[in-house]
């Protein structure tokens, strides 16, 4: 796997501790989940100086809207690696901007995963966020039928669990799982672990 440097995992971190850890680790990409507008240059500079590529869940940052001026902003300003959300106008705006773009999509039914192949049609984005991303078998669908790369999000508890997605096509996991994040630590969260 070269993608994301070979990471399995993309540690999604909630907190300024959380961070800290990052910071100190070795895993060279990460995301953002839950922070606030007045952060984010400090954070983004902080990252930088420590050479991580930050992706950036536009829809839970704290004190801007989640929409196109908003994501324009984030694009000109912040300059993340990539922006999540699950909006198409964030989506297209990102795209136009440069930015990677990440669809966030949730598997309810099958209805739901109708109306997020059609919204994928519209937004065109780089890569697509499939949640719950402990499904193996949609994770591929997904894949398959979008011609996207996919990363699996949510519900990703244990090491099978990565391993279920990666091995179904996903081209990384996002997890918030601290435990996830030491056990892939050692090699920046490469290969297969036991």
């Amino acid at each position: 796997m070269t993608e994301f440097s070979g990471q399995r995992i993309l540690p999604a971190v909630k907190t300024v501790k959380q961070f800290e850890k990052l910071l100190g680790s070795r895993y060279e990409y990460g995301v953002f989940l839950d922070t606030h507008i007045a952060q984010l240059k400090n954070l983004y500079a902080m990252a930088a100086a420590k050479g991580k590529k930050m992706f950036l869940h536009a829809d839970l940052v704290q004190g801007l809207k989640s929409d196109e001026y908003g994501t324009e902003y984030l694009c000109q300003e912040i300059r993340p690696y990539g922006i999540i959300s699950t909006k198409s106008g964030v989506i297209q705006k990102a795209r136009q901007k440069g930015v990677l773009a990440i669809q966030r999509i949730f598997l309810l039914d099958t209805m739901a995963l109708e109306k997020s192949y059609a919204l994928l049609e519209k937004t065109k984005p780089d890569y697509i966020e499939v949640l719950p991303g402990a499904l193996p078998d949609m994770i591929g669908e997904v894949k398959a039928r979008s011609g996207l790369p996919v990363f699996a999000g949510g519900l990703i508890r244990t090491v099978r669990d990565v391993d279920n997605a990666i091995n179904a096509g996903a081209a990384a996991v996002t997890t918030s799982n601290e435990e996830l994040f030491k056990i892939y630590a050692g090699g920046a969260g490469r290969g297969t672990q036991q």
